[in-house]
């Protein structure tokens, strides 16, 4: 069963390489965020026509998530459910697919340190922790994955003397909270398999950043005890960040026996 997850970066801008990318790949399941557009607007019957179920969360211009699976699509659900009152943004939602419990992420970016945004994120990553606690269990197979908008350690962002100091994205509180969601009993795969620095997911569209190698690793793959038991492979299709109009982010996907 192949997962991905891919921050297309606008749905409309990037439909063409979506499909080519679906044609390549055949994932199972393909989780994105940031699709930018409605769910009126959200191309559900193209993506039928190639074989694949869709649920979408999204809000117009802004934000957006979406699964797609050609294994099944039960039980959707948008937004969190931990008791509170739904979340303003459509940053998250939920499917069963072939017996796994998938839920597509785009955390807040945070903006700056002194924001009322990152404050807003660091909210965000306790709830989906809540919601896990209270709508799912470790013992069963469940995967999270998404744009998370934090490195997990330094190796997981290009070196820089000045660059990251004071920011979003690497700051122990960011990485605490991830760290308290994966203590609720997720792994992060990718790094089951691939030990090496320069290993990113994420290059900024300025600069020429990736050209330079100057990346992050943001866009995560979380999975249970048994999924991280069944991962077969973990990879960062880089070739997908190339070429004409490329999302600034690549699909990062992984193989489970399952």
């Amino acid at each position: 069963m192949r997962i991905v997850t891919w921050n297309v970066n606008s749905l409309n801008a990037r439909m063409p390489r979506v499909t080519e990318w679906l044609g390549l790949f055949e994932p199972d399941v393909l989780c994105m965020q940031e699709t930018k557009m409605s769910d009126d607007a959200f191309p559900a019957g193209e993506f039928a026509e190639l074989g694949y179920e869709s649920f979408h969360h999204g809000e117009g211009q802004w934000n957006g998530v979406a699964i797609l699976s050609k294994v099944g699509l039960d039980d959707p659900r948008a937004n969190f459910a931990d008791g509170c009152a739904p979340d303003a943004e459509a940053r998250v939602c939920w499917a069963t697919c072939n017996g796994v419990r998938v839920a597509s992420c785009y955390v807040p970016n945070g903006r700056a340190i002194d924001h009322d945004h990152y404050q807003y994120k660091l909210a965000w990553l306790a709830r989906l922790r809540a919601d896990l606690d209270a709508n799912a269990d470790p013992g069963d197979n469940v995967v999270v994955v998404g744009d998370f908008n934090i490195a997990p350690e330094t190796r997981d962002h290009y070196a820089s003397s000045t660059d990251f100091e004071n920011a979003t994205h690497v700051s122990q509180p960011e990485r605490d909270a991830l760290a308290d969601i994966c203590g609720w009993g997720l792994t992060d795969v990718f790094r089951e398999f691939h030990d090496a620095d320069e290993l990113y997911s994420w290059w900024d569209y300025r600069g020429g950043n990736f050209h330079k190698r100057k990346g992050m690793r943001i866009d995560l793959v979380l999975a249970s005890a048994s999924m991280t038991g069944a991962a077969e492979l973990c990879l960062v299709d880089r070739n997908a960040r190339k070429g004409e109009s490329p999302s600034d982010h690549a699909p990062v996907f992984a193989d489970f026996a399952v």
